[in-house]
């Protein structure tokens, strides 16, 4: 019964992760206020959150004999390549843990939106969560194909 709980909650965090990452780039490629800039903000709560749990979940899975043996994992190229597109997720992430830990301050100063959110960099942090968006629906594709023994050297 715990594999299954667990293995929910990693679904539930994908799901939720992608959701909230699409609505995280929407909100910045929407005319700059206060307004999206909170939006944007809550939809990047809910992804930290997310990425907590499924790092959690993952890490239970691979190293807690819930499911297949940590060396079937390891030696199945499916899994390496779902590991590289979520290393490449986080690194992707990096940016927009910076600047918008920036603006959160600015906003909470009381600062308007105009003076301390360049729109190109707003239309940046969009573009990242979209790639790692698509780097999400690709990194789900490669756990079907492991979960179904595609892969294994």
């Amino acid at each position: 019964m715990l594999r299954i709980v667990v293995a929910a909650f990693h679904l539930v965090a994908l799901g939720l992760g992608l959701g909230a990452v699409l609505t995280r780039g929407k909100s910045l490629r929407e005319p700059l206020s206060a307004e999206s800039l909170r939006r944007a903000f809550a939809a990047d709560n809910l992804w930290a959150a997310a990425a907590f749990i499924w790092i959690v979940t993952g890490l239970w899975r691979l190293l807690g004999g819930l499911e297949k043996d940590t060396a079937y994992y390891l030696a199945n190229s499916f899994f390496i390549t779902k590991m590289a597109l979520f290393v490449l997720i986080l690194i992707l992430e990096v940016q927009p843990i910076v600047v918008l830990i920036r603006w959160r301050a600015a906003l909470r100063r009381g600062e308007n939106p105009a003076a301390f959110v360049p729109p190109v960099t707003a239309k940046r942090l969009a573009t990242i969560s979209h790639v790692q968006a698509l780097l999400v629906v690709l990194l789900i594709f490669a756990a079907v194909a492991m979960a179904r023994g595609y892969g294994l050297r």
